[in-house]
């Protein structure tokens, strides 16, 4: 069930902020059911220790329908036993014909709870519509989308896995779509996977189908893309802007494109990713990278060759996107707990914490931009909000993440984060991370009533 919410709080005080040595007193109000910030001012005396304040999490891919099929017993017989794509595919595709209403509940609310308990505020949720479950997962999301409203906004993926434009069951699939798209307003976002087609003619209709049904219908897009790391494959990228071009979305749509995975994009030339920048800019096209390392780095791999040891993986080098060509690209979770990514959390600290690793970012610069990627820049990529960075300021949501020094060792002992860096370095417990959602904290489990004297709510 979503978390117990204390009522609207008129002000936090006695917190630091980002890149700020002292401490402050924020001010909300509430012109509806969310607040915003109206002011941040000096507090009146410096408060030792004190917590830091900080932007809310966001997951701007990740699969709600699918999470945590490794930890249903029913499921058992559906484990990994090559770890391949095409195992994953197959084992997934049997798994979805036992989906029932209460099974993607109760999986999806293990989803929210860890996510929501992890800072998350915000998430972008794909759900499968196909021949095989029918509206299923679309019904459940929405439930889930309207029992979680005040912790968590859920922004539904009309999602379709599946081909569209071949195999047996195209047309069938194509028609479910038809029927979600007119029978559930909470879709806000229209999802393909162009290249589970069986040609890339067939792909790249798809691309078409998805960018004039968006259109039409004023919904966001979001693609799975280029999941490979085959030279010889067209990156399918290039046919994406080509029919955002062809179709004038720049002026025809205020709604953003959102491009996932990309890994064959790691094999381009430096002249092309150039090439690439400029037909974004120049064009104006609202166009996003997600990067998914735990899934990409898991899955994604080249064909098979004769150098068994040498595996390499991809998986887009997002801080170098951001940096050099100016493209505005984040990092998500994507799948947790399933054939496709059986490692890792529903948490996106954690994987900002990867991040530095996979990106050799060990600067305090680049901890503040892997937090970006997982708060700020996620949250406007998918269309949320437009302001990015760090900073809490004048005009802002009031959806944060409070990092606390609870002692979470039993011995006594408590560490303070003193900066972002630390936070994404060592990304703090559950327990030490006080969560606002539109301005109404999440009532903690851990029974610290009393114990906070560092700062208050009021």
């Amino acid at each position: 069930m979503p978390p117990r919410l204390t009522a609207q709080i008129q002000s936090i005080q006695g917190v630091r902020l980002a890149g700020e040595s002292s401490t402050w007193d924020i001010q909300l109000e509430y012109s509806s059911n969310k607040g915003t910030v109206t002011s941040v001012t000096p507090h009146k005396s410096e408060v030792a220790e004190s917590p830091l304040a900080l932007p809310a999490l966001t997951h701007p891919h990740i699969h709600l329908d699918k999470a945590f099929i490794h930890s249903t017993p029913e499921y058992a017989h559906y484990l990994p036993s090559t770890g391949t794509f095409q195992e994953a595919l197959s084992s997934t595709a049997k798994v979805k014909q036992q989906f029932n209403h209460s099974d993607i509940l109760r999986r999806g609310e293990w989803l929210l709870a860890e996510s929501v308990a992890s800072g998350v505020t915000a998430m972008r949720a794909f759900v499968e519509v196909d021949h095989t479950v029918q509206h299923t997962c679309l019904e459940a999301a929405a439930t889930l989308k309207n029992q979680w409203a005040e912790s968590c906004n859920i922004q539904i993926v009309c999602f379709a896995q599946d081909p569209i434009f071949s195999t047996e069951f195209a047309d069938q699939n194509m028609a479910l779509l038809e029927d979600a798209l007119a029978q559930y307003p909470q879709i806000e976002v229209i999802g393909t996977t162009p290249y589970v087609e069986s040609d890339t003619p067939a792909a790249k209709r798809n691309i078409e189908w998805a960018i004039d049904r968006a259109l039409v219908s004023n919904k966001h897009v979001d693609f799975h893309l280029d999941y490979n790391l085959d030279s010889s494959k067209e990156p399918l990228v290039w046919h994406v802007l080509q029919t955002l071009k062809d179709r004038d979305w720049a002026v025809r749509s205020a709604k953003r494109v959102m491009l996932g995975h990309c890994s064959r994009l790691t094999l381009l030339t430096d002249a092309e990713w150039a090439r690439l920048a400029a037909d974004i800019h120049e064009n104006n096209l609202p166009v996003s990278f997600v990067g998914l390392p735990t899934s990409d780095i898991y899955m994604a791999a080249p064909p098979e060759s004769d150098q068994p040891h040498n595996r390499p993986r991809g998986t887009l080098q997002v801080l170098q996107m951001i940096r050099k060509h100016k493209l505005d690209a984040v990092i998500g979770v994507n799948n947790v707990g399933n054939a496709f990514t059986p490692w890792g959390l529903p948490d996106p600290l954690s994987l900002a914490c990867l991040g530095v690793g996979i990106y050799q970012a060990g600067s305090q610069t680049d901890a503040e931009l892997l937090y970006e990627c997982v708060s700020t820049r996620a949250r406007a990529a998918i269309g949320l909000e437009s302001q990015v960075g760090l900073g809490i300021a004048q005009g802002c949501g009031a959806d944060l993440l409070l990092v606390q020094h609870r002692d979470d060792t039993g011995c006594e002992v408590s560490r303070l984060r003193t900066n972002v860096a630390e936070v994404v370095w060592t990304p703090p417990e559950k327990m030490n991370r006080d969560v606002v959602c539109g301005g109404r904290l999440k009532v903690s489990p851990y029974g610290t009533d009393g114990e906070d004297s560092v700062y208050r709510y009021s």
